[in-house]
């Protein structure tokens, strides 16, 4: 696919000129349609009341599995914390799953240092036995980082992690002999929070937006590098404190900026890791700018079944074709 010419080129180097576009005048004659749209769109993607408490159930059930196993505990929630979409409150529904870091005792890590070869792929796999007696259906994940807890709606990505004395945490890397990776999940959650905070509470909202379209058009490329991707557009968004009223805008944007970030680095907070963006995802981008253009025209001619075909092209069903 050709890049639409009327591409806006400020993205390509992230930009002070985005102040530069013409704001929309707010008129009852123009964009009818936008604000009620976007706003139930959000709505439709945030988790039910239900569908956040069975999220707290399965977490109570396998972190009360492994307290009892290794710190003779009956808690549900001791050692045990929400991270990922959870844990920085960017969740959609349905849910897919849920990511939980579950801290051992230091002891265990001294007694898995006695492994000679691969003593993270041994430390999984122990965990794994021990959430099997309770949860048949365990498995790990292929990345060699996570075991998965299997349940009939969704899964609970257990992360066994050891706490630092810097306040990071190490969690294990199987791959190539096996190692343990340095994160700092707290530090991921208050980047979201502040850059939220900062732009209006817009990061959240366009945070789930993008993975409904993630989840619509297959995009490969990870969640938690579209999180920082957004907030970094976020952050140079002339429109950043506005009203649902400019989503057909922001996300007209963030498309393109998207398509520019291909083949570059994002920077995961409190741990300073670089990490490759690649470019698999680019066309995708480019396929969503062009529809979100036709959109945009569209809304502003009140042609809203229209607007709301094209929409649906780029996020699914969940954002409404008419309202």
């Amino acid at each position: 696919m050709s890049w639409p010419s009327a591409m806006p080129a400020i993205y390509s180097a992230a930009a002070p000129a985005l102040a530069t576009l013409a704001a929309p005048p707010v008129s009852g004659l123009r964009w009818i349609a936008v604000k009620q749209r976007f706003e139930q769109f959000h709505g439709n993607l945030r988790l039910t009341k239900a569908q956040f408490l069975d999220g707290l159930t399965k977490r109570k059930g396998v972190a009360g599995c492994l307290n009892r196993h290794y710190f003779d505990s009956a808690s549900e929630t001791d050692n045990s914390f929400f991270v990922g979409s959870w844990g920085k409150d960017t969740a959609t529904r349905p849910p897919r799953d849920v990511d939980l870091y579950f801290v051992l005792p230091d002891a265990v890590y001294h007694r898995f240092q006695n492994h000679v070869w691969n003593r993270q792929s041994a430390l999984l796999q122990e965990v794994k036995g021990v959430l099997t007696k309770s949860y048949p259906n365990t498995t790990m994940r292929g990345d060699g980082q996570v075991v998965l807890v299997g349940f009939g709606t969704y899964s609970v990505e257990v992360v066994p992690a050891f706490k630092l004395t810097n306040g990071n945490y190490w969690i294990c890397d199987t791959n190539n002999g096996g190692r343990y990776k340095e994160t700092n999940p707290w530090a991921e959650a208050a980047y979201i929070d502040d850059s939220d905070k900062a732009s209006n509470t817009n990061l959240r909202p366009l945070i789930r937006m993008l993975k409904a379209w993630q989840a619509e058009c297959s995009v490969p490329i990870k969640s938690f590098q579209l999180e920082l991707m957004a907030a970094d557009f976020l952050s140079q968004s002339p429109w950043r404190l506005k009203d649902f009223f400019w989503f057909d805008w922001i996300t007209r944007d963030l498309f393109a900026y998207l398509y520019h970030r291909a083949n570059t680095f994002v920077t995961v907070p409190g741990v300073n890791e670089s990490i490759f963006l690649g470019n698999d995802w680019q066309s995708r981008c480019a396929s969503a700018y062009s529809r979100a253009v036709k959109a945009c025209k569209f809304e502003y001619d009140n042609k809203v079944e229209q607007a709301g075909e094209e929409w649906q092209k780029i996020f699914g069903s969940q954002i409404p074709r008419t309202v």
